[in-house]
């Protein structure tokens, strides 16, 4: 009996802020800069790739490498790529 897999993309089923603000949420819980990368890739493919380039001023093709599981976004692309997407860091005291 074989079983066969098709490809799923997340950004089909996070078109909602909600959704995708509980998508970063668990990646930043995680702690692991790979996955938080990811999530925000995934959230600006949702959003539109494209669109966030003109944006931003970062080659499509810069972000889809910093914005997956193997990137590794500099501090400078996060401050461009978050506002764009209507994000934003906030810090606070750890307890």
């Amino acid at each position: 009996m074989t079983i066969e897999l098709t490809r799923s993309d997340a950004t089909e089923h996070i078109s909602e802020p909600e959704d995708q603000a509980a998508l970063l949420a668990d990646a930043l819980a995680s702690g692991d800069v790979h996955t938080i990368a990811a999530a925000i890739g995934i959230v600006a493919r949702a959003r539109g790739m494209t669109e966030l380039a003109k944006e931003t001023g970062i080659k499509r093709q810069a972000l889809y490498r910093a914005l997956s599981v193997d990137g590794n976004p500099t501090l400078e692309t996060m401050l461009k790529v978050l506002p764009a997407l209507g994000l934003r860091m906030k810090f606070e005291a750890a307890a």
